[in-house]
């Protein structure tokens, strides 16, 4: 087990509970697993899928998520595919005949294929390993996102009694936990349920005033990362993707009123990091895979805690901090009450109703998020203090505002109540800038009257000053502060205010930009972002499926410099190591030699789990390859034989090619197209595949591109 961690997905030590539920998985038992939304639940399947005989079949309720997961573990080697509506006949009838050859190890499948008698017919002529089933909640009435398609797979344990069932979802209540195991008919379950607490995960509730203007705030402040913003509506969406649009952020909508050719088109935009952020209904989420979402952000509240611990989930997969922002507004409420009194069956309308209830709890009280969301899912938090919630990174108390509330007031005043919260707040901490010179509002007397408190202090007093009607904004695009009656009568001592005040505070542990998570050399990162990029775009897979976030952060804090260097880096398998691995070295040592100056780390490398005498080097590997082209098999076979995905071996050929080694290229690709492939390089004179491969409109692969080029390269080479 250790050894295929190691060797297949690049990881040095199991995660919490991942090692004893593939014990048992691989014992035959049954399972039923609870984990948070990063916990690592896909290993739990796809590492047995590599030791068990058999095929594991995964069932997945999205499309995207299948595409997303077989691109994934086709990166590391693993011999994968799925079956749904997406496949044209001949694909479909293709991986019918790898399912029935047995050259499948992975095998995902959406529910709604149980209901075919000829699907089942099949599965019982091939052998089994495991069944998966991932998001199990959707098989319960009680869960927060019942899915009938899901109640089919209850027949799985009697129509296939010697396969191990394992069943998988990120939110269930201990009630919905007893609902699934009695509906799936799951047999005497190997039990767990995981810690529901995301430790890297900073949790915030925010005041809901000028939403668009508080969102496009707190994108200021992280450019380039990628994010979800939710939104109840389809018109708040695309309100909101237009404005952040107009302001530019690269964003784009998805909800349920674009068609599916639009919705998935968005979807793999944002995936790709073609954009940074996403605004959506709830009808997305549970197709994203991505693991570098640096932020989740509800500008409407959740409809239940369940929904919201599950969209958040979607932040920092890859365990690198994240931000949770959720804007909060009790206006919200009525709202969400609307479309629950809708619902015409009585029972369902009061579970909405209570969950409803409980998400508005959580949002208005003044206690720690961590404690309070995973004590709805039966768990217990012990430490006094998170360290990562707004509530714990400051102290809560009622406090008089009064003076503080006058400054803030005055400042108003005095520019003519005709400026924004930002230009305010400048104002009164006495900032220098272009704009305030220019304004002459460094000469009033309040300018810089506020400078003894942050920033975070004033922009609390303005939330908590708009909350009580004492100010207003006026305006939609470009809002403006203005004085209210209330207002007017506590600026001029006639009344007193008090609040609930939150001081920011420097006993919290920990923060979202974090003490306990390392700092990593930020200039190395951007460039192997675009190197990613650049390999995902030749891949056709989106970036982080290449290497996550948290890989490259490794990275730029040890600047490997060999393969037994790079090896050691987390998520560096066998198989992207021999892809990748040259790839990342020479752009980080080019990266050393520019900047002569930068300290590389002495590291503590944990011992290689590969035995030496087992490993083979590039050059051998290519060989072997080499010697099967030559004896005729073609790339699939190639890749079957020696159980590699297509592109490993593609790049086996391009690296022969380069080598002048002796490549019949019309074997692998009509010689008519190749030539056309070959003008059309020539013309636009970049070796870049994608404009390639779209020009010729899907009727051009990435490894046919790929053979063509290496092949014209060794041409121009002997020139």
């Amino acid at each position: 087990m250790l050894d295929t961690l190691k060797r297949v997905f690049g990881f040095q030590a199991f995660r919490p509970n991942q090692e004893e539920i593939i014990r048992n998985i691989l014992a035959g038992r049954d399972v039923f697993a609870v984990m948070p939304t990063g916990g690592g639940k896909s290993l739990c399947y796809q590492l047995p899928a590599r030791i068990m005989q058999g095929t594991v079949v995964v069932i997945s309720p999205l499309i995207a998520l299948m595409k997303d997961q077989v691109d994934a573990a086709l990166e590391n080697g693993i011999s994968t595919a799925f079956i749904n509506s997406s496949l044209k006949p001949r694909e479909m009838s293709e991986v019918y005949q790898r399912l029935r050859n047995h050259a499948l190890e992975l095998l995902y499948i959406a529910p709604e294929r149980f209901a075919m008698p000829d699907f089942i017919e099949t599965l019982k002529t091939i052998p089994i390993s495991l069944f998966a089933i991932d998001e199990a909640h959707c098989i319960s009435e009680w869960g927060h996102d019942f899915r009938p398609d899901y109640l089919r797979l209850s027949s799985i344990t009697g129509v296939f009694p010697n396969v191990p069932v394992a069943a998988f979802t990120a939110t269930a209540t201990p009630g919905v936990q007893e609902d699934i195991i009695n509906k799936l008919g799951l047999r005497s379950p190997y039990t767990v349920r995981a810690s529901f607490n995301r430790q890297n995960l900073f949790y915030r509730v925010t005041g809901k005033t000028a939403i668009e203007t508080q969102i496009l705030e707190f994108l200021g402040d992280h450019t380039d990362e990628s994010g979800i913003i939710y939104c109840t509506t389809r018109d708040s969406v695309v309100k909101m993707a237009d404005f952040l649009t107009a302001n530019g952020i690269k964003a784009l909508p998805y909800h349920a009123g674009l068609t599916p050719e639009q919705r998935k088109r968005n979807q793999e935009a944002f995936s790709r990091d073609e954009l940074t952020v996403i605004v959506a209904t709830i009808a997305f989420g549970m197709g994203i895979d991505k693991s570098n979402v640096r932020f989740v952000i509800h500008a409407d509240l959740p409809k239940n805690i369940e929904s919201y611990y599950q969209e958040t989930g979607r932040a920092g997969r890859d365990g690198e901090p994240a931000w949770c922002i959720l804007f909060f507004s009790r206006g919200d409420i009525p709202k969400i009450r609307y479309f629950i009194d809708q619902i015409p069956e009585d029972k369902e309308r009061t579970i909405a109703t209570e969950k409803l209830n409980q998400m508005a709890r959580y949002a208005s009280h003044n206690v720690c998020r961590r404690r309070h969301l995973l004590g709805y899912f039966g768990e217990e938090y012990g430490d006094e203090n998170c360290g990562a919630c707004d509530i714990c990174t400051g102290t809560v108390e009622k406090v008089d505002i009064t003076i503080d509330a006058q400054i803030l007031m005055s400042a108003m005043s005095r520019t003519s109540q005709r400026f924004g919260i930002r230009h305010i707040i400048d104002v009164v901490t006495g900032a220098n800038t272009k704009r305030i010179r220019e304004l002459k509002h460094n000469t009033i007397k309040t300018y810089g009257a506020g400078s003894h408190k942050d920033k975070n202090h004033w922009r609390f007093l303005v939330d908590e000053l708009l909350a009580q009607d004492v100010i207003h904004q006026d305006g939609d695009k470009y809002p403006v502060l203005k004085l209210t009656k209330k207002g007017q009568s506590v600026l001029y001592g006639k009344e007193e205010l008090t609040a609930l005040k939150r001081e920011e505070t420097k006993t919290g542990r920990r923060t979202a930009q974090d003490n306990e998570f390392k700092p990593f050399d930020k200039d190395l990162f951007k460039r192997l972002r675009v190197l990613r990029k650049t390999l995902a775009e030749e891949q056709q897979v989106p970036p982080y499926i290449i290497f996550s976030d948290r890989s490259l952060h490794e990275m730029c804090r040890y600047y490997p410099a060999t393969l037994p260097d790079m090896k050691r880096i987390s998520g560096v398998g066998d198989a992207k190591l021999e892809r990748y691995g040259d790839d990342f070295i020479e752009e980080i040592m080019a990266y050393l030699n520019e900047n002569p100056g930068i300290p590389v780390p002495d590291r503590e490398y944990p011992a290689l789990s590969v035995n030496p005498s087992r490993k083979k080097g590039k050059g051998e590997t290519i060989e072997k390859t080499y010697e099967l082209f030559r004896e005729g098999l073609s790339l699939q076979g190639i890749a079957e034989t020696r159980n590699l995905s297509i592109s490993t071996i593609t790049g086996h050929l391009e690296q022969l090619i380069r080598d002048g080694r002796d490549i019949d290229i019309d074997r692998i690709v009509d010689p008519e197209k190749r030539n056309a492939v070959e003008k059309l390089f020539l013309t636009l004179q970049v070796w870049n595949l994608g404009p390639v491969v779209e020009h010729f409109n899907g009727t051009v692969s990435f490894e046919e591109a790929k053979i063509i080029r290496a092949s014209l390269q060794r041409k121009q080479a002997n020139l």
